[in-house]
Parts: structure tokens; C-alpha cells; sequence
């Protein structure tokens, strides 16, 4: 967890929950960004849930570390979500179920579905089933096709991914989730960055239409939270 560098005013403590924080991650990528929120006294937090790819294992930490957040550490009740790449999956996999608890999402090149990465057979073994059951049982646990809570909560959603991902395609990942959120009366804005794949390039770090949405949605929350709290 990495606290905000002030408070900027009493009360619940807005966050991002960052994925994945698998080791070495996140990395030294991410320090512009994370450098942004604390300064806008928004903490950081998330935790290791291995390689689970949204499974219900992960998730189940996941709401564990939530509980220790909200409950115990003075967290505001409702997080804003980033997502690097399979943090993507990772997010909101929990998210998906868990729709009054999250403020938004915002992603960076995210996965949405486990159907394109890291594909059926990869991510069968942390589901406990093989690749043919959890291709059955998609309505369950992919987030992409889990969406119809989270439209209906109003959470707004962000991503940044490039047009020439060939690891995590957009069309397939922000594109399409986008096309089912909307159809579900959702919001989700995209940014396109265009010729870019599955890469460190900066300018993904460095991206201030995030930093804006994050700080936003997170300080939303904060003033939301708050007023419950008061009533």
C-alpha cells in the first residue's frame, strides 16, 4: 500500500486498486502515475493473487484485502480500479460481482476476456476445470460478458489501448467491452493510441486524460462516501 502524500481533507481515504502486483509489478512504469494520485491524496493499494486470471480463488483474496481496506484502514467503501494488462482481467473479474464497491475502472492495454488472453486452456488449471468447462460456464467468469451489474451501478469506465496490440487485441478487449458496456446504457471513453502494440511505451504511463478520469472518479467517491458515513 502506498499512502497519499497529505490529506487532503477528513474523512474515508479515496483509492486506486492497482493490478497486477505480481513481483517486479508494478514497476518503475508506473511511478509518473502513481506520483499523480498520492498527490492528489488519493493512496494506492492492491495485493499478490498469483497468476489466477480472475479465477474465484483470486477473487476471494481480492474481497479479503477489500474488507482490510474498508474496514479496518479507513478506505472509502468504493475503489477506482486500474488494470495493467491481465490486471485488466484481474479487476474486474471482482468487479463484476462486487459492482457497489467499485467507484470505476481504468485500464491500460487491459484484458476483458479470458477467451482472448490468456486463452481457455492457459487459465483452466487456476479455475479447477478443464478448458471445455469454464468455455460453458463464460457467464460466470468472464468479465466481458459480466457487465450488466456494473451498467447498472453507473460506474464509468477508461481505458488506454493501442490499435496494434497483437497480444491483448483492442478489438476483442476495450474495444468490444465498450461496444457490450454501452449497449447496456454504460459509459466508457478509450483512448487509441494509434501504431502502438503490447509495449512500455510511455506515452501509456504518461497519460493524462487517466490521471484526470482516476483523480476524478476517486475523489467522487470520497465526497460520496463521506456524506453516507454523515447520514
Amino acid at each position: 500500500m502506498i499512502p497519499p502524500a497529505a490529506t487532503v481533507t477528513a474523512g474515508p481515504t479515496p483509492w486506486v486498486w492497482y493490478a497486477p502486483t505480481l513481483p517486479g509489478l508494478p514497476g518503475p512504469e508506473e511511478q509518473w502515475l502513481f506520483e499523480r494520485f498520492t498527490q492528489a491524496g488519493i493512496a494506492i493499494a492492491g495485493i499478490d493473487v498469483g497468476e489466477s486470471f480472475g479465477s474465484p480463488a483470486g477473487r476471494a483474496l481480492y474481497s479479503a484485502l477489500y474488507r482490510e481496506l474498508t474496514q479496518k484502514r479507513g478506505f472509502a467503501a468504493r475503489a477506482v480500479l486500474l488494470g495493467r494488462s491481465r490486471g485488466g482481467l484481474m479487476t474486474l473479474a471482482w468487479a463484476a460481482e462486487n459492482a457497489d464497491r467499485v467507484a470505476a475502472f481504468a485500464g491500460i492495454y487491459p484484458v476483458c476476456s479470458l477467451v482472448s488472453y490468456p486463452g481457455l486452456a492457459a487459465a483452466s488449471a487456476a479455475y479447477g476445470m478443464t478448458a471445455a468447462e469454464l468455455g460453458a460456464r463464460l457467464a460466470e467468469h468472464n468479465p466481458i460478458d459480466r457487465l450488466a451489474a456494473l451498467a447498472k451501478a453507473g460506474v464509468p469506465m477508461f481505458a488506454i489501448h493501442g490499435d496494434a496490440d497483437t497480444v491483448v487485441p483492442l478489438e476483442t478487449n476495450s474495444g468490444e467491452m465498450r461496444r457490450r458496456y454501452e449497449a447496456l446504457g454504460g459509459s466508457m471513453q478509450i483512448v487509441v493510441p494509434p501504431g502502438q502494440g503490447h509495449t512500455m511505451w510511455e506515452g501509456f504511463f504518461r497519460c493524462q486524460e487517466l490521471v484526470d478520469f482516476v483523480v476524478a472518479q476517486a475523489q467522487r467517491s470520497r465526497m460520496a462516501d463521506g456524506q453516507s458515513r454523515t447520514h
